[in-house]
């Protein structure tokens, strides 16, 4: 691995992201894998927010991967849902 704080990490062979350093977790959305930078971040803020309904869960769920990931127009829906279940599970996990 090449790089440093300063200059960001880098991998010495391609240059690309050094393995240890991905963060995408791949979940169903629509059928199909679809990568999704950051997830167990994005879970654990919404979490912290304590909410109670399924549509301010999903809003919110939404609101962080949009920031971080591009997603579709049209699959936004999709997206929410794919979001929503991993979210579940994702209070399951972690009690």
């Amino acid at each position: 691995m090449g790089g440093d704080d300063k200059d960001g990490y880098y991998c010495s062979i391609c240059g690309g992201i050094p393995p240890d350093r991905i963060k995408t977790k791949m979940i169903p959305v629509d059928g199909k894998d679809t990568g999704i930078d950051q997830l167990d971040w994005i879970l654990s803020e919404v979490k912290k927010l304590n909410l109670a309904s399924d549509a301010a869960i999903t809003g919110e769920l939404l609101k962080r991967t949009m920031a971080l990931n591009y997603v579709p127009t049209k699959k936004k829906e999709a997206y929410g849902a794919a979001l929503l279940a991993e979210y579940r599970k994702f209070l399951q996990e972690s009690g």
